[in-house]
């Protein structure tokens, strides 16, 4: 819906284009705004879901060489599925990977003008905001490793909800952030968290089918 809206000119986006300026127009500190946004580079990003990816193989890995050592363990390859441990991580790089393979040609398809900040500049398309679905991805993909390697190592899911809040709280951050400096528009952001909800949500159903292993 909210993609029709931007490519038909339709009153969510006239909506939408009132609310940015306003926000753009807003007192919320630019030095604030233009850190918070600076969280959705990929230069920022990357490298924290890259720790998580080594600290959750690490994890994993030596789980794994565990059950095997066990009395009983599966190290002879007997005594129940093979648990594929390397997926989840390796997965989440492949979902943040995705990021630009699907917004950059929403960009181009839509060629969606952005706010008068950023006139003249070299971008095609301003929707979906890449910066707003990198930050989702990378940050919501991070957290459910952890989730994951929290349930996994037999502890509660406070760490869970935790995480989740954190993460949740850290994009409205990085969405505000990106409007409030006039690099998007507020449906630039809302629609790339949409997509970002989509791969989070394949990546939840690769692992939980494929990884194998006793169940998180």
């Amino acid at each position: 819906m909210i993609t029709w809206q931007v490519a038909g000119h339709g009153p969510l986006r006239a909506l939408d284009e009132r609310i940015g300026r306003g926000v753009a127009a807003s007192r919320v500190p630019a030095p604030l705004a233009e850190f918070l946004a600076d969280l959705g580079n990929t230069t920022v990003a990357l490298p924290v879901l890259l720790v998580v990816v080594v600290g959750t193989l690490w994890a994993s890995r030596r789980r794994q060489v565990e059950r095997e050592d066990a009395p009983g363990g599966t190290a002879s390859g007997r005594g129940g599925p093979v648990e594929r441990w390397w997926l989840p991580p390796l997965g989440a790089l492949v979902v943040l990977a995705a990021v630009p393979a699907l917004v950059v040609p929403f960009k181009l398809w839509l060629a969606r003008p952005g706010p008068s900040q950023m006139a003249g500049g070299a971008h095609d398309g301003f929707y979906p905001s890449g910066h707003g679905a990198t930050a989702a991805v990378a940050y919501g993909v991070a957290a459910l490793l952890l989730t994951r390697c929290h349930r996994q190592a037999g502890r509660g899911a406070g760490a869970g909800w935790a995480l989740g809040a954190g993460v949740v709280l850290l994009n409205a951050g990085v969405g505000t952030g990106l409007v409030r400096q006039g690099y998007h528009w507020p449906l630039d952001v809302l629609g790339s968290w949409c997509l970002a909800g989509v791969l989070l949500a394949a990546w939840c159903v690769v692992c939980g089918r494929w990884s194998g292993g006793r169940p998180g």
